[in-house]
């Protein structure tokens, strides 16, 4: 069984922080990339952050320069580091995983379960 388990949103005001976790376990043989979408009401599902394997990153220009992706190898976990919030970055959070799983030559796509953030203003 393999499980993505998100932790850290909640409700904030405007100019503060939030950390957002998510950690994945089970069968897993390697991870791939790793990222953060987030849908607001009404709204599509949108790319906020990506990380690659070797480390590189890529950010939505609507949260450059407030949000920081990073991940930790060792516990399969990858982070966002969340500043500066805003009203707009209210909407639930979903890590997305790209993982091999052990005993498969396959890579496949995993969500969380997603984290509501609330930025009140």
């Amino acid at each position: 069984q393999l499980q993505l388990v998100e932790s850290g949103g909640g409700l904030v005001q405007a100019g503060g922080s939030l950390r957002l976790s998510c950690a994945a376990s089970g069968s897993i043989f390697s991870i791939n990339a790793m990222g953060w979408y987030r849908q607001a009401p009404g709204k599509q599902r949108e790319l906020v952050a990506h990380i690659s394997s070797g480390g590189s990153t890529d950010y939505a220009d609507s949260v450059k320069g407030r949000f920081t992706i990073s991940r930790d190898n060792a516990k399969n976990t990858v982070f966002l580091q969340m500043n500066s919030l805003k009203p707009e970055d209210t909407a639930v959070y979903y890590c997305n995983v790209l993982i091999v799983r052990r005993y498969s030559s396959t890579t496949n796509t995993y969500w969380g379960q997603g984290t509501q953030v609330t930025v009140s203003s």
